[in-house]
């Protein structure tokens, strides 16, 4: 009997992995389009014309802000390229968790500032995001674990 419900079970967990890997990859693309259009406003954009919209700029050094566009850039291709290439897996999750980052900390920023009414956006974009780190870093452990078994087995 146990063999007759193997297949089902390992039908059913190869499914299972397709659709984390395709949610996975759908959640990565539109981080990486956000990431990388709002690392563009901060970083490439001219600052008057951007710290109009994102009043935040006007409280924080020029550098800080142009380091946080190009870490949401750096971030945004990370999260596709490293991926759609299958070299260096392990700097998709590191992005992600990068970029997660990011988004926590600038909720306490936030609300230092008595801009409490944003945070909600800080979060919605920080939690897919944790998904993805930790999504990504279990498919990169995944095939050293099976290596590492099959040498114990041996």
């Amino acid at each position: 009997m146990k063999s007759a419900a193997w297949p089902t079970t390992r039908s059913a967990t190869a499914k299972s992995r397709m659709a984390l890997n395709i949610t996975l990859w759908v959640l990565q693309v539109l981080l990486a389009c956000f990431f990388v259009m709002v690392g563009y406003s901060h970083a490439l954009m001219p600052f008057d014309q951007i710290a109009q919209q994102a009043t935040w700029m006007n409280d924080v050094p020029r550098w800080l802000s142009l380091f946080i566009g190009y870490a949401e850039i750096a971030g945004g291709l990370g999260l596709i390229i490293p991926a759609a290439t299958r070299i260096a897996l392990r700097l998709t999750p590191l992005a992600a968790l990068g970029l997660a980052t990011i988004m926590i900390l600038a909720i306490p920023f936030h609300v230092l500032k008595g801009e409490a009414s944003v945070i909600w956006m800080h979060a919605l974009i920080a939690a897919p995001a944790v998904f993805v780190a930790w999504g990504r870093w279990r498919q990169v452990r995944q095939p050293n674990e099976s290596a590492a078994s099959a040498a114990i087995a041996c």
